[in-house]
């Protein structure tokens, strides 16, 4: 009998983006910033409750998954939503629920 790969492409990439999505910190950097054009890991300081160096691994994990990006504004990191990839898992999302 031959032995199929049933698990395609399409369902890592639903995986990828539903690790990012597991923790609620992560849901709640992504809200923020779909409500903003982009802002600085110090923005995000002010407002959660939690040390510098979870917020550092909780942004690493959104953009190893591809749904922020990161660009360093010395001696700041400025984050924005990966529109590209943001619109790839509302779309996934929307599908896989439909």
């Amino acid at each position: 009998m031959e032995n199929k790969n049933i698990i395609s492409n399409h369902h890592k990439i639903i995986s990828k983006y539903a690790k990012a999505l597991s923790h609620p910190v992560r849901v709640y950097i992504l809200e923020f910033l779909s409500q903003k054009s982009c802002c600085f890991s110090g923005d995000l300081d002010k407002v959660l409750p939690i040390a510098r160096s979870t917020l550092s691994q909780h942004l690493k994990e959104l953009k190893n998954a591809g749904l922020i990006q990161g660009n360093i504004e010395y001696p700041k990191i400025r984050y924005c939503l990966n529109r590209e990839n943001w619109n790839e898992a509302k779309k996934i999302f929307s599908n896989l629920f439909d």
